[in-house]
Formats: structure tokens, C-alpha cells, sequence
């Protein structure tokens, strides 16, 4: 992908402003832990803290606001945190259920058929009023095709991905029942593969979600929402951003010592 200096600029500053909110917002354990604090000091103690809080926290504190970021500069519309709807019909609800239990028994996922499915029944029987549903991600493109995205850490506990499969499907059914009309995709995006250089460990969610229409792993997502190239791009710019603010992150965890 090609993008100029200032586009380049912009990604890294999404990426200090995340982190710097991260800081802001941090506040370690107050826990007692004083063999700990003798043999490895408050600051690396403070450190440790930081990052297990940041691991769980990467999602929408980091890799939201700069996937919204690089999403922008591709797609005429891209929002993080985007309400896709607070409505979804009877027949919808009893349809996904079906799905479900066909996946249950050994039907081999196919998402496209399953958006028809629910396509066909997005008006039928009774509207409910949900509890408005939330999106990591949303992109739309020139052809108003729209691409929803749960976000995930790199490895989701296996037992959450049927879950998963119905959370894919329900978004599915919410955004129809508002704009039946429409063409929409729903994703789990996992940001990098831990296994590298190994590949993915698929075959864990083989069975639930057509992987080839319901999963995009490390450079499959960031490339789908930035251009070939994109992947090793946010590697550049997290790793620069890294060296540039090496000195203020040393300086902020030095005040535990």
C-alpha cells in the first residue's frame, strides 16, 4: 500500500494518543505484595501490572482507534464502537436459532447461505426492541457493501466460539432488520497470530464459523481494511512509536520506584 507521510503521521499519532489515554486512566493495584516489591522492585512491578492490564484492554484501547484510523483512509465510512441497531424480528431470532442447531449436529457453516436465511425473515413476525448492539468496527465501501468486525484477543478461549457464532449472526440479523436491503458481512478479526511463523490454529474454530467468510487473522484484517501491505505498515509504526516514546514511558513507570 502507498499512503504519504502525513497519512503514515497519522497512524502513529493515533497510536501515542491511545497508549498516553492508556496511562491517564491506569491505576495499579494497590495490593500489598512486599517479597514481590523487595526482590523486583515497585517499578517493574508497576510495569508488569501495566502490561497485563494493557493486554486485556488492547482491543478498544489500541487496536480499535487505530483500525478506525487506517479504515478511514480506505473506506468512505469506517467507525469504531458503531450502533448497528437495537431491533431484530421473531422470525430473525427463530432462524439463527435453527442455524445454531444445524451447526450442532454437523452442518458444515456456510455464511452466505445463512445471510440469506435471515434475509428472507428480516421482516417477518414481531419487531422487539433490544438492547442497542455495539460493533468494534464497522467499514462501508463505495458500493455500500457493509463489513462489521468483532475484534478479538489472539487467542479467544475455544469454548466462547459458539457464542462467537451467534454474536456473527445476530449483527447479522439487526443490521437487516433496519436495512433489509442491504449487503453486510459480519467478521471475527484477530489483530496478529501468536503461532507465527506457524499459521493460525483454524482447525479450533472449524465446525462454528465458515472461515473463509467469517474469520480474518493478522494481515487478512488489516490489509482488508488498508490495502495490501497494511500489516507490516501498523509493525513500522507501533515499533517507531515504541522508540519515540521510550523516554516518557521509562519516566512515567520510574515514579513507582
Amino acid at each position: 500500500m502507498n499512503l504519504t507521510e502525513e497519512q503514515i503521521k497519522k497512524i502513529e499519532n493515533t497510536i501515542k494518543q491511545s497508549l498516553r489515554n492508556k496511562f491517564r486512566r491506569y491505576k495499579p493495584e494497590s495490593k500489598n505484595m512486599p517479597f514481590h516489591y523487595r526482590l523486583l522492585g515497585r517499578d517493574r512491578m508497576a510495569l508488569f501490572s501495566f502490561i497485563h492490564s494493557l493486554n486485556t484492554t488492547f482491543g478498544t484501547s489500541i487496536f480499535e482507534p487505530v483500525a478506525e484510523t487506517l479504515a478511514k483512509l480506505n473506506f468512505p465510512r469506517a467507525k469504531r464502537q458503531f450502533i448497528a441497531g437495537d431491533t431484530i424480528s421473531e422470525a430473525e431470532q427463530i432462524e439463527i436459532q435453527r442455524i445454531m442447531n444445524d451447526l450442532t449436529i454437523g452442518k458444515n457453516p456456510d455464511k452466505n447461505d445463512e445471510i440469506t436465511r435471515i434475509r428472507k425473515v428480516c421482516r417477518q413476525g414481531k419487531i422487539n426492541r433490544i438492547k442497542t448492539v455495539k460493533v468494534d468496527l464497522f467499514v462501508e465501501d463505495e458500493n455500500g457493501v457493509s463489513y462489521l468486525f468483532d475484534i478479538k484477543t489472539a487467542k479467544p478461549n475455544i469454548s466462547n466460539f459458539k457464542d462467537f457464532k451467534r454474536t456473527l449472526l445476530e449483527w447479522v440479523a439487526i443490521y437487516l432488520s433496519k436495512y433489509p436491503d442491504k449487503e453486510v458481512h459480519t467478521y471475527i478479526a484477530i489483530p496478529y497470530n501468536p503461532y507465527e511463523p506457524k499459521p493460525y490454529e483454524r482447525w479450533t474454530l472449524k465446525g462454528m464459523l465458515d472461515l473463509d467468510n467469517e474469520l480474518k487473522v493478522a494481515d487478512e484484517f488489516w490489509d482488508f481494511i488498508g490495502g495490501k501491505g497494511a500489516y507490516e505498515l501498523i509493525l513500522k509504526c507501533f515499533e517507531k512509536v515504541g522508540r519515540e516514546l521510550r523516554p516518557e514511558i521509562d519516566a512515567y513507570f520510574a515514579k513507582f520506584r
